[in-house]
């Protein structure tokens, strides 16, 4: 169990988007998180799992009335509630409510502009919305994205033509070829490649393996304040030293 602070600027809002389409408003918010290291949750329920009476147990072990009910008051808080799993692994929660205003004397200094760039970048998420959010962020500050849904079918491409991309965005846990395994592979093709490895678990690789993998920098989903695209900016100039 973790909590920090986040701020979310308008930028980064539109990344919270509900299936209603209310999003969250930029601001501070207090964020939440609860790891477990169960069973995981299948994909083809993650998008139910809030649903009132929806559960996988037997008749007589449960109602499926519990997460219904925590998501209604997060929702009454004008807060939202995020989930990451990976069968074998665990599954994250993460709750976002809004902070309450601190005086003027505790604010967070400004936050310097990213920087965007012209280089081209290639994004590997197996998760369609999640590979379109980052596509269309990276996009903003000026980025040429190439996205691709398949681990396989991206490493096809970029064996076609492993010049023509600056670097890439891989998500950690993906069918075919996890994130690790891609990273490797791509690395072969193209010794140096600068890689990022995106994961919403806190414990999966720790950043002492990535150079053995030839990634670059670790991520944390979900990405806010511009991280992501702050540390694509940093990767890329540090590759140009």
């Amino acid at each position: 169990m973790a909590l920090e602070r986040v701020d979310l600027r308008e930028e980064d809002c539109w990344k919270f988007i509900e299936p209603s389409g209310d999003r969250l408003a930029a601001g501070t918010y207090v964020v939440l998180s609860v790891e477990d290291t169960g069973v995981g949750i299948p994909k083809e329920n993650l998008t139910r799992i809030f649903e009132p009476f929806f559960t996988t147990k037997k008749v007589g072990q449960g109602t499926g009335m519990g997460l219904s009910v925590v998501y209604g008051i997060i929702k009454n808080y004008r807060g939202v509630i995020r989930v990451y799993s990976e069968l074998g692994k665990g599954t994250v929660f993460k709750v976002y409510l809004p902070a309450a205003k601190a005086s003027s004397a505790s604010l967070k200094p400004p936050v310097e502009p990213v920087r965007g760039g012209s280089e081209t970048i290639l994004v590997v998420d197996d998760e369609e919305s999640l590979a379109r959010m980052v596509s269309k962020s990276l996009g903003k500050v000026g980025y040429r994205v190439t996205v691709r849904t398949d681990s396989l079918d991206a490493l096809e491409l970029f064996k076609k033509a492993p010049q023509e991309f600056d670097l890439v965005v891989l998500d950690l846990t993906m069918p075919g070829l996890n994130g690790t395994e891609l990273a490797l592979e791509l690395g072969k093709a193209r010794p140096g490649i600068p890689i990022i490895l995106c994961t919403g678990f806190s414990d999966t690789i720790t950043p002492e393996k990535l150079p053995e993998l030839g990634i670059q920098k670790l991520v944390k989903k979900p990405y806010v304040d511009m991280e992501l695209e702050r540390v694509v900016r940093a990767v890329l100039d540090a590759g140009k030293r």
